[in-house]
């Protein structure tokens, strides 16, 4: 059996989590509209009778505005540094902008393969997809290019073809029946994440992160306890809403999706704090998780 671990970079938006979630079979990455949904580095597992890959989904590579977010750059570069290779992905629904320039310049120190996926093709036609290539073949070194939907679920397979050719290990790291190394408690917190980028608009959904307190659980039902950690009062208001009813949408919508990961009933209890600054301020980052690579 081939192995090996394969780093999904790119700019925010372009379809990362929803890439690794097809790829996998299964929703272990938290997707949204909104750009740098992903804020940790997440390992999704593909096994078949012969290879096992672990993808790692990272945060999108950016220009940083605050401390946090040169954290969540470094875990994107921490990345690559032991992976076999990097899957690049760029959304080939729009032009080639600044954002897909500033991850390829990071590129030009990396020794390894690194494969140009090319996601969203469903929103255009074949002769678009061929001037696209055509477009970005000479940007960079590609080891290879592959176009794909993950919506439709097209090229996935040749896809992992062509990954495979440039797995170097013979072991398997995890049991074939497991596609994902994060753990329960941290999935369960990222489902409420993604129901308040869901509700919300604009910046509130950024200025989140979620915490589990507490879980519990008997023969009938887990109970769930996470606060929702804001940076300022205004965005508590908005997340708890007039007379509780956002936070009882965002509580309602994610106890549906802990129910169907679980398999079983789901007491969950939100609770909205503030933490002044808290993606600037060293300590903070440090207690909510986000260490530095």
């Amino acid at each position: 059996m081939r192995s090996g671990f394969i780093s999904i970079i790119g700019r925010p938006n372009v379809g990362k989590s929803t890439l690794i979630n097809r790829l996998v079979g299964e929703k272990i990455a938290i997707v949204s509209d909104k750009p740098s949904t992903t804020r940790n580095l997440i390992q999704g597992i593909y096994t078949d009778d012969e290879k096992q890959i672990v993808f790692i989904d990272t945060p999108g590579i950016h220009k940083p505005v605050h401390r946090l977010g040169n954290k969540l750059n470094n875990q994107a570069y921490y990345s690559s540094d032991d992976a076999d290779a990097l899957v690049l992905v760029m959304d080939a629904s729009t032009e080639l902008g600044k954002g897909d320039k500033f991850v390829i310049d990071r590129l030009s120190s990396v020794e390894k393969p690194v494969i140009l996926v090319l996601s969203k093709i469903d929103k255009l036609t074949n002769e678009e997809i061929l001037k696209k290539i055509d477009e970005v073949k000479d940007i960079y070194p590609f080891a290879d290019i592959v176009p794909v939907s993950s919506i439709k679920n097209d090229n996935i397979d040749r896809l992992l073809d062509v990954i495979s050719k440039y797995l170097t290990d013979n072991v398997m790291y995890f049991p074939d029946r497991e596609v994902t190394s994060s753990s329960i408690e941290f999935r369960l917190c990222e489902i409420v994440r993604e129901k308040i980028l869901e509700l919300t608009d604009e910046e509130i959904p950024h200025s989140c992160t979620c915490v589990l307190s507490d879980m519990t659980e008997d023969d009938k039902t887990i109970n769930v306890y996470i606060d929702i950690v804001v940076d300022r009062d205004a965005v508590k208001k908005i997340i708890i809403g007039k007379k509780g009813l956002m936070l009882k949408e965002i509580g309602m919508k994610a106890r549906v999706e802990m129910e169907n990961l679980l398999k079983k009933q789901v007491y969950l209890e939100l609770y909205v704090k503030t933490l002044r600054k808290w993606r600037d301020k060293e300590k903070y980052l440090n207690e909510l998780g986000f260490n530095e690579f």
